[in-house]
């Protein structure tokens, strides 16, 4: 058994090393690898029993299973999409595989290509793809929805681009093109139904093609909405009979996270387990009262067999998440030891089931949700309270108790790990919220599908769930966010946990405080006095640029608005700010008032106290009530920690005089910041060739700066040669979207800067850019996180 779960572990560790790799091998290596492991476990295979022999053993299976992965990681990459087709109008033909997702702009979905054209001609595309079908003006074409509703299995006909995967890429945050590669999808793109003269039109097949799960899975969320007239309500009931987590509303999300519940709603491990045992107790007793099935195969055999199938079926409608997954297999190693007449103890089978998922998904592992599924697990049985529960009156009470006490404890430090957040009312909400949806909540979703009466007594279950979780996310200190740990606070966070829930003498127990401190707190690395440190997050298109001094924030433009209740303020402004420590902004600066530099402003507000503003908005602007206001006019100045900040444009004047009539862009708030050694930055907004020309008239002394944030994402209406020279950086950075729409950089604007000698960085290709304020090169997230799935950076000379 030992050597057994020795294997295992070497195959996960393999299979992680792969993980880690910046670019694949050439095939001719890998298979050396392969064959070089297989010598070894054939040799450890004939000598195990000595250490020799064992070592041996355990370094061939870990090199199968690096090359496996390996393996499976090229010919997964070997499907891109030729770059040649990227943004080209193609005719695709195929069935939709997943369940569609709505929003106001249209429909996102996954599409299976059966088979593409090019100008006539058949090309070669990658057969899983993610498709958006949206409405409006998109360059020279009207969009239109799709003519009849898109719905899961449908065979399509109709015109599209594509690209290849790319996502936004910041420090702790979302990797979009893991999850892409994860699930297979090798292209992105949007369907192009345009009602321009000429245009090939849309059409729909087939109503129903392929996919009958994904159809099933639809018909039930489409019934379970038109029963549910609650919105919010049904995006609960449907993530939970069909694991549409989509559904859910972002604002309910954010509650559920606040308060430590949102394990429980998407199909977790129990919700998986309840509807097995359930279903084989009934099948159990259904084939007792049988005359003579029970002859043939007894009755306990029939549930168990049973009860593992219908746990398949629940798993497979849910969407096959990876808790569902644990689940099944762990459901089925011990339905396979049972018919066998043996039994292994419960790490056993959690190891067991965590290796079936490595070995079938091994980038599982880089998902947040497999550890928290195996680790709460692997918790309950270290510390015991997985076992049966004390007898007496109130002894399932104190199980219950215990166990949410262990799983509290020792999942903190993952939640604090992947989320820096902990949710302060988790244990109390939870010891509430796991019996209402354990045994109501999913019940009735799930018997709805055959009572849909019973939805609506779900719907008003999760009512007054939401309405108990909303008073206690309403205190004061419901969640604690702490900054990124480094390493060495992540592992002592890791074991006082372990030490925390063991069953050990209590002063053994007590050293877990001291050991979790440091991810609680982590220590933030701040500049010293006179210094100062920025990062140029990667937002697509828009500006948003964070600096920070030893004691004060200042964030420079609040990034897009994607959509409503969309924007980079809550997805990647805030998230950002928390993982850096930040706990508030001691000035906001919005350039001018155009939607991609304020368009998360709002967001930043609501999570972070602002102290104050500092913007050229109108006196009527909304916005403008975020915070104490000052117009960012020309000439002001201020000294943070021996740092120097001024504003260098717009004039007063032109901010007094200005009227609806004036164009935005040529108020932006241009920013100068300096570091006590002299290194500084220029932050300039949408700035036009007009304003660039009076900076260059009347401020010619206090331009030149280290760094230059491109004005206006790098449009052809800016960066003349005449201000690139005043300057004179020694690098420029453009925010700009991938594959822009409005053509940033303009490649006359970049032909620019190349004459003058300045090495431009563009987010789009660097990532995220991280500064330290001096004569070092910054930092491109998308190098120094660089993993094989990633788009490829382009490379660029340092500053």
């Amino acid at each position: 058994m030992a050597l057994g779960a020795a294997l295992g572990l070497a195959w996960v560790a393999g299979s992680a090393c792969q993980l880690q790799m910046a670019a694949l091998m050439p095939a001719a290596q890998v298979a050396a690898v392969a064959a070089l492991a297989t010598l070894l476990v054939l040799g450890g295979g004939w000598h195990r029993r000595s250490r020799a022999g064992a070592l041996l053993l355990l370094l061939g299976v870990a090199g199968l299973g690096f090359a496996l992965t390996h393996t499976r990681a090229a010919a997964r990459l070997a499907e891109a999409l030729p770059p040649a087709l990227e943004g080209q109008d193609l005719r695709l033909q195929g069935t939709v595989a997943s369940l569609p997702r709505e929003s106001l702009q249209g429909v996102r979905f996954e599409f299976e290509i059966e088979a593409a054209w090019h100008r006539g001609q058949p090309v070669a595309v990658p057969r899983h793809v993610s498709l958006g079908w949206w409405r409006g003006i998109d360059g020279d074409a009207m969009l239109s929805a799709p003519p009849v509703a898109v719905r899961a299995g449908q065979r399509w006909a109709f015109t599209a681009r594509l690209a290849q995967p790319h996502g936004a890429l910041n420090p702790n945050g979302f990797d979009l093109e893991l999850w892409l590669f994860e699930q297979g999808l090798r292209a992105t793109g949007s369907v192009r139904e345009s009602r321009s003269a000429g245009a090939q039109p849309a059409r729909l097949l087939d109503e129903a093609a392929a996919h009958p799960v994904e159809r099933l899975r639809q018909a039930v969320r489409d019934a379970l909405h038109a029963r549910v007239p609650d919105a919010g309500a049904a995006g609960v009931l449907a993530a939970l009979a069909v694991g549409d987590q989509a559904a859910i509303d972002r604002g309910d999300w954010a509650l559920f996270r606040d308060t430590g519940v949102a394990h429980l709603m998407s199909i977790s491990g129990l919700h998986v387990t309840m509807f097995a045992w359930l279903a084989g107790a009934v099948v159990g007793a259904l084939w007792r009262r049988h005359p003579t099935a029970p002859r043939r195969v007894p009755a306990p055999v029939a549930g168990r067999w049973a009860g593992l199938l219908f746990a398949a079926a629940y798993a497979l409608l849910a969407g096959w998440g990876v808790p569902a997954q644990r689940t099944v297999a762990m459901i089925a190693v011990v339905v396979l030891l049972r018919q066998g007449g043996r039994r292994w103890p419960l790490p056993a089978v959690l190891g067991a089931a965590g290796l079936a998922v490595v070995v079938a998904d091994p980038w599982a592992l880089l998902q947040p949700g497999f550890w928290l599924s195996f680790v709460a697990v692997a918790l309950l049985a270290a510390s015991g309270a997985a076992q049966a529960a004390p007898g007496g009156r109130w002894g399932w009470l104190a199980a219950a108790f215990r166990q949410q006490a262990v799983a509290t404890v020792g999942l903190a430090p993952l939640s604090l790990i992947f989320f820096q957040q902990l949710s302060l009312v988790g244990f109390l909400a939870n010891l509430v919220a796991i019996p209402v949806v354990t045994l109501l909540v999913t019940p009735l979703a799930l018997l709805g599908v055959l009572l849909p009466p019973l939805w609506s007594l779900g719907a008003w279950v999760v009512t007054a769930l939401e309405a108990g979780l909303a008073l206690l996310a309403a205190s004061p200190m419901a969640v604690w966010y702490a900054a990124a740990a480094p390493p060495w606070a992540v592992a002592a966070g890791l074991l006082g946990a372990v030490v925390a829930v063991l069953p050990w003498p209590w002063r053994l127990r007590v050293l877990a405080l001291p050991l979790m401190l440091p991810l609680l707190a982590p220590p933030v690395p701040l500049p010293t006095a006179g210094r100062f440190e920025l990062l140029g997050p990667d937002i697509g298109q828009g500006t948003a640029v964070l600096l920070r001094t030893a004691s004060h924030t200042l964030v420079y433009d609040a990034g897009p608005a994607w959509a409503p209740g969309s924007d980079a303020g809550d997805r990647v402004l805030v998230p950002l700010l928390r993982s850096l420590g930040v706990r508030r902004i001691d000035r906001l600066v919005l350039s001018h008032r155009d939607s991609d530099h304020t368009g998360g402003a709002a967001s930043l507000a609501r999570a972070l106290p602002v102290a104050s503003l500092a913007s050229s908005l109108d006196s009527g602007h909304a916005l403008r009530a975020l915070a104490p206001h000052t117009p960012c006019g020309a000439g002001q100045r201020w000294q943070w920690d021996g740092v120097d900040f001024e504003f260098l444009h717009p004039p007063a004047a032109a901010l007094a005089a200005a009227d609806a009539s004036t164009r935005p862009n040529s108020l932006s708030c241009v920013l100068r910041v300096q570091a006590a050694d002299g290194h500084s930055v220029l932050l300039t907004g949408d700035i036009e060739a007009a304003q660039e020309a009076a900076l260059v008239r009347d401020t010619a002394q206090r331009l030149p700066s280290t760094v230059l944030w491109v004005p206006h994402h790098g449009s052809n209406t800016s960066s003349t040669a005449e201000f690139i020279g005043a300057v004179a950086p020694r690098v420029a950075v453009v925010q700009a979207a991938h594959r822009s729409r409005f053509g940033h950089p303009a490649p006359a604007v970049l032909a620019r800067y190349a004459e003058a000698g300045v090495p431009v960085l563009a987010t789009a290709t660097c990532g995220a850019w991280a500064w330290a304020g001096d004569g070092e090169p910054g930092r491109c997230t998308r190098r120094t996180e660089r993993r094989y799935w990633h788009h490829p950076a382009e490379p660029g000379p340092p500053p």
